[in-house]
C-alpha cells in the first residue's frame, strides 16, 4: 500500500499545486476585475494602490504559474512571502490566532506555497514540457529510496 502512496506521490502534488493556483488566481482576479463577486464585497481595488493592488496583482500572476507549473518555486516563494506580510500586517494585529482575526485564508496559502518552494511542482507541470525538468527535480543521487512496505 504504501508504495502505490509514494508513486502516486507526484500526481497527488500536481493536484495540490493546481487547485491551490488556481484558488489564489481567483483571489487576484477578484480584485482587480470585479470577477467572482469582486472585492470586498463587489468592487475591484484602485490601480497602484499600496498594498491591495500589488497583492492582487502578485496573486493573479504567482497563482497562474503556480497553476501552470512554470517557475513554481519561485512563483510560489513571492506568494508564500506575500501571504505571510498580507498575516502579519492585516490580520495578525487584530488577534493572536487566525481564527479571531480571519487569516486563516492567509495563514494557509502562506504554508501552502511554501510547501511547493521545497517539494516543487510534481507532476503535470508545464516547467515539464519545457526542458527545465533539471530545476524543478532533485538529482538521482539525491532522490530518495523507496519505502519499504
Amino acid at each position: 500500500m504504501v508504495n502505490r502512496l509514494h508513486q502516486a506521490q507526484p500526481y497527488a502534488l500536481g493536484l495540490f499545486r493546481i487547485v491551490v493556483g488556481l484558488l489564489f488566481a481567483c483571489h487576484g482576479a477578484a480584485s482587480l476585475f470585479g470577477v467572482l463577486g469582486g472585492a470586498m464585497g463587489g468592487g475591484t481595488i484602485a490601480a497602484g494602490t499600496w498594498p491591495g493592488w500589488y497583492a492582487a496583482a502578485i496573486q493573479l500572476v504567482a497563482g497562474v504559474l503556480v497553476l501552470a507549473g512554470l517557475g513554481t518555486r519561485t512563483a510560489a516563494f513571492i506568494a508564500s512571502g506575500s501571504m505571510a506580510y498580507a498575516y502579519f500586517t492585516v490580520h495578525q494585529p487584530e488577534a493572536l490566532f487566525p481564527l479571531q482575526n480571519s487569516g486563516e485564508s492567509a495563514a494557509l496559502f502562506c504554508w501552502a506555497f511554501l510547501l511547493l518552494v521545497f517539494t516543487g511542482p510534481g507532476a503535470l507541470a508545464l516547467d515539464r514540457l519545457f526542458g527545465a525538468r533539471g530545476a524543478e527535480e532533485p538529482r538521482s543521487e539525491e532522490k530518495r529510496a523507496p519505502v519499504a512496505a
